[in-house]
């Protein structure tokens, strides 16, 4: 087993666990931290893979501006963040959903043929030139209407509304 995969498979580990960690914590604080956790595990995974032009995308606009951003409107919505009323966490029903989806998702991949899969190269220029100038203005269509959802969102928690 080379180095290579000796990290891939200790980054997996460590996603699956910040990812179940996220599920379960009881403060939603907690759950956007081992989030933004996550979000930079699976970009240092990108970057094992030789995708640096994902591996950077993951941690600017993941790690960074999506747990600012929820974090921001944790701290907008709720006067009490760390409290029991802003717990979070899986209940039973949904823990149970949660293990025999698994169950099933390893069951699936037991019936997939064992072999080596061919890893192609892509082009970061040519992904970055279709992501920004042919879809640029979907893209600036999606960021806007996220705002616009955000902004309903503040809106419709806000204390004081008639």
């Amino acid at each position: 087993m080379s180095l290579a995969e000796i990290a891939f498979v200790l980054l997996a580990l460590i996603a699956v666990a910040t990812a179940s960690a996220a599920l379960l914590v009881r403060e939603l604080v907690h759950t956007i931290l081992w989030i933004a956790i996550f979000f930079v595990d699976l970009s240092a995974i990108y970057f094992l893979l030789n995708a640096p032009f994902l591996g950077v995308l993951q941690l600017g606009v993941y790690a960074g501006a999506v747990t600012i951003l929820l974090l921001f409107g944790i701290m907008t919505t709720r006067k009490r963040i760390f409290s029991r009323e802003a717990a979070t966490g899986i209940g039973p029903v949904a823990f149970g959903l949660a293990v025999v989806t698994f169950i099933f998702l390893v069951a699936a991949l037991g019936e997939f043929p064992q072999g080596e899969v061919p890893i192609t190269s892509y082009d970061p220029a040519a992904l970055s030139t279709n992501l920004f100038n042919v879809n640029g203005p979907w893209l600036l269509l999606l960021g806007l209407i996220m705002l616009a959802a955000v902004g309903g969102a503040i809106y419709l928690v806000r204390e004081g509304r008639e």
